[in-house]
């Protein structure tokens, strides 16, 4: 068994499912906050010398999962590991967000592609020297039917 503690809490203007961004790239300047917990405040040291961090937060709304999607850029199924579909055996979802400020444990992001009050599991910087990839390949994406900045979320994954 695994056990994580939450560190906080992720509030959006995002209530409901449908019709949020399906990524944080699809959500330029949607604006949100990070309430951390006071326990943990000392852990954000230095972190506001990075423009970006990485979310990692588990999708409290998702409840069971497929193994084969139908994930929202496509129409055709693709195994659940290889989509960002939320509906996951874990439930664990990622997105890098735009770090704006730091006050005491309230952190100011932009960026925002999940719903308010997602449980946040951690932080960490974004670094580009370590998180930018030359890819060889991009899978069932380079087919995609539609358009990650312009596709919002429906009722698929309830």
């Amino acid at each position: 068994m695994i056990c994580f503690k939450t560190i906080g809490t992720i509030h959006t203007p995002f209530k409901r499912k449908e019709g949020m961004p399906i990524q944080s790239s699809g959500s330029k300047g949607i604006k949100g906050s990070i309430e951390l917990k006071r326990e943990y405040v000392d852990g954000l040291f230095d972190l506001e010398k990075f423009s970006h961090i990485y979310l990692i937060y588990h999708f409290h709304k998702s409840k069971g999962f497929n193994l084969q999607v139908v994930p929202f850029l496509d129409d055709k199924p693709h195994g659940i590991f290889a989509t960002r579909a939320p509906r996951r055996p874990n439930s664990i979802g990622i997105s890098v967000v735009k770090l704006k400020s730091i006050n005491g444990n309230i952190l100011e992001i932009e960026n925002v592609d999940m719903l308010d009050g997602t449980v946040l599991l951690d932080i960490k910087p974004y670094i580009a020297q370590f998180d930018i990839h030359n890819i060889e390949k991009n899978g069932w994406i380079n087919n995609k039917t539609g358009y990650p900045n312009e596709t919002t979320s429906d009722d698929r994954f309830n």
